[in-house]
């Protein structure tokens, strides 16, 4: 009974590491398929989003704790905006891209009330605050949409972005609850969203803009 069960769970071991190999062959030749400007443009993609869930949960604790660098964090995370802008003005225009950066600042910013509110327990300043935070998230879904409607339908901006908004509010919560077990999870579900979030950009810009990339 103990060989069978040896050679079963050896089996399943067998066939999990050859799964995993597939997966990972299949992510490989799905970027190897990009030309050098595709994979480029897509990686800085990632980097840029990438940045905004690192400084943001840098804001995250910096604020709960009231550390010094909060002010020097929340610049660096509102310079990470005006990157997000400037990343998308070849193909949307200044004007495109300085909206853009407009809205992601409204979009940190009411964040940082948003916490304020939090750890003050201020009720009636945190359902002020959180309204307004999801009404700036539909407006850059909408803005987004309304610039690549083939690849980036509203519904789905904006069931991205709300998604967004859910994790890094359940982030902010276990940070400021003292529920650090909880809070990195959370940060790595984060992650995880805003590199979808990443690829459904960088793809949409891609797939309108093909000459932009030979």
């Amino acid at each position: 009974m103990k060989n069978n069960f040896k050679y079963l769970i050896s089996a399943v071991l067998v066939v999990l590491i050859v799964a995993a190999g597939l997966m990972s062959a299949t992510r490989v030749s799905a970027h190897e398929k990009m030309t050098a400007e595709q994979t480029a443009f897509h990686d800085g993609m990632r980097k840029l989003w990438e940045d905004h869930i690192t400084w943001t949960r840098l804001y995250i604790v910096s604020a709960a704790a009231d550390l010094p660098d909060k002010g020097a964090t929340a610049g660096r995370l509102l310079q990470n905006q005006v990157d997000i802008g400037n990343a998308v003005k070849p193909f949307y225009g200044d004007a495109g891209g300085d909206h853009l950066t407009a809205l992601l600042n409204d979009h940190i910013l009411i964040a940082a009330a948003l916490i304020d509110a939090a750890k003050a327990g201020d009720s009636v300043a945190f359902a002020d605050a959180n309204a307004r935070w999801y009404a700036n998230a539909d407006e850059i879904a909408t803005f987004l949409s309304g610039a690549n409607p083939e690849n980036w339908p509203l519904d789905e901006m904006k069931a991205m972005m709300r998604t967004h908004l859910d994790l890094t509010l359940k982030e902010a919560a276990a940070r400021l609850n003292g529920d650090f077990a909880a809070d990195i999870v959370a940060y790595d579900e984060v992650h995880v969203e805003i590199l979808e979030m990443a690829d459904m950009l960088s793809s949409g810009i891609i797939n309108q803009f093909p000459k932009m990339f030979k």
